[in-house]
């Protein structure tokens, strides 16, 4: 009897007789020729994907608490930094205010550039990601609530507090000692303004000369000339916040000197018939004029005097206001500049003061010495002036001197 099977499935009559049917054969041929591991597979599936899942909530609760603490300055290693955000990264913006009484007024506000804010304060170390504060800015509005300036900041600050700290008058703000000496006209005041970063010179002038401030002693001073505040930015030495607006900056000069004003003061001025403003103009060529103090009274008598005789002041400082630059020794031809500045060929008082003059040459202007004196020269031998009362007298001592 053969044993032979066929390729057709069919069975030789051997292996039939042996297992009696051909239904054994069909199971045996559909059987696989090796068993799988259904269950093993899928228990080691399972684990891989709970290893997963733990893995990705491990990296998320990483990242998560990276960012919280960035944003909530939590376990920051503690550090300050003097932080500047400059005018150009700032645009400025309209905005509708409304105030107490229900009204709606106009407010001009500064905006600020997020991106460049996120990328100094990253730079800075005082955040770790410019994404996460951009997105934090934009929730809160934050680009509106940003000022120019120096900002003495901490890595202990949150986001929230690093933006209250950007704002103008903060506690955090960089805050500047800058001395004014007594004659610094208004130029010299504005150039070290800029010099020590506080606000631009350009600037400072628009706003002398377009601004209204509202003070007594510059009533009738019409606008559009910068010159109309010389005089009055009083010289002392002044704290003020780095990045100030021009026109916070000149108030600070002008209400120290509205406060150095007394009721006596404005009788002296009155009793004179003079104005405020002519008060300073007098004092402010006192303060050019005078080697000291002992001096400022005598020379304000001999402007009064001369004023009386209808005669030129003659003095050389008023030419100076008016040259471009200062000059050491001034020439035949600055001496007869065609100006009003040139109290040698114009008779009266120059058209504004010519610096900012301290409060002793204020109060020579306003109390002269009682003299007869029309004349001064510098001694250069002691550095002081001598006083004369004739023209005579004047010509005789200048000829012994080598000026």
């Amino acid at each position: 009897m053969s044993d032979k099977k066929y390729s057709n499935g069919d069975f030789s009559a051997y292996d039939r007789a042996e297992h009696g049917s051909d239904e054994y054969y069909r199971k045996q041929a559909a059987s696989p020729v090796s068993k799988r591991h259904d269950g093993k597979t899928g228990c080691l599936g399972g684990l891989l994907y709970f290893i997963f899942i733990v893995s990705v909530s491990v990296i998320l609760a990483c990242v998560g608490w990276m960012a919280a603490s960035d944003v909530l300055a939590l376990n920051k290693e503690a550090k300050t930094v003097d932080v500047t955000l400059p005018e150009e990264i700032f645009t400025e913006k309209e905005v509708q205010v409304t105030g107490s009484d229900g009204k709606v007024s106009t407010k001009t506000v500064n905006v600020a550039d997020i991106g460049k804010v996120a990328t100094i304060l990253k730079d800075a170390g005082i955040i770790q990601y410019k994404a996460l504060f951009e997105l934090y800015s934009g929730i809160s509005d934050a680009k509106e609530k940003m000022d120019p300036g120096t900002y003495t900041l901490s890595t202990e600050f949150d986001y929230r507090a690093i933006v209250k700290k950007m704002q103008f008058g903060s506690d955090s703000q960089v805050r500047t000692m800058v001395t004014f000496p007594e004659g610094f006209t208004m130029k010299e005041i504005f150039q070290r303004l800029e010099e020590n970063n506080i606000c631009k010179y350009d600037d400072l002038m628009e706003c002398a000369a377009n601004t209204e401030f509202n003070y007594k002693f510059l009533e009738n001073i019409p606008l559009g000339d910068a010159t109309r505040l010389e005089g009055f930015l009083f010289p002392d030495t002044y704290e003020f916040y780095e990045g100030e607006t021009p026109e916070a900056t000149i108030d600070t000069f002008l209400q120290i000197f509205h406060y150095k004003l007394t009721a006596e003061m404005w009788d002296l001025a009155a009793a004179k018939n003079l104005s405020m403003r002519d008060v300073v103009n007098i004092a402010s060529m006192i303060e050019k004029e005078a080697a000291n103090d002992d001096e400022r009274a005598l020379i304000a008598s001999v402007i009064y005097n001369r004023l009386k005789a209808n005669m030129p002041l003659g003095i050389d400082a008023t030419i100076q206001y008016a040259l471009p630059e200062h000059k050491e020794q001034l020439t035949e031809e600055d001496l007869a500049i065609d100006s009003p500045y040139n109290t040698r060929k114009n008779i009266g008082l120059p058209p504004t003061p010519i610096a900012n003059p301290g409060f002793p040459s204020i109060m020579a202007a306003l109390k002269p010495a009682s003299t007869n004196y029309l004349y001064y020269a510098l001694d250069t031998a002691t550095g002081t002036h001598k006083f004369f009362k004739t023209a005579s007298e004047f010509n005789a001592f200048v000829a012994t001197q080598n000026y």
